[in-house]
């Protein structure tokens, strides 16, 4: 998460930890492309990827946790609230 962030990369996951350790940290970036799918071949969630990443473009560049799944996309933008 620290190279992604200081390099200004977007993490690409299949695993639910990163976006766990956002919400920890009230982390800003590294954005956050999570892929929520039984099936994680390029030719299911593929394409359902790059139409996130296109249509998200300019929330990905300023923070955000985007969930993919076949059926959906879900938007976050970065920090997470946080509880009081």
């Amino acid at each position: 998460m620290d190279y992604a962030k200081a390099n200004n990369y977007v993490v690409l996951t299949h695993d639910l930890d990163f976006s766990a350790i956002l919400a920890v940290t009230h982390g800003e970036k590294p954005s956050v492309v999570q892929i929520r799918a039984e099936n994680v071949s390029p030719d299911i969630i593929g394409w359902p990827v790059i139409a996130a990443l296109r249509q998200m473009a300019a929330e990905l560049e300023e923070g955000a946790l985007i969930t993919v799944d076949p059926k959906r996309t879900r938007l976050r933008l970065l920090p997470f609230p946080t509880r009081e």
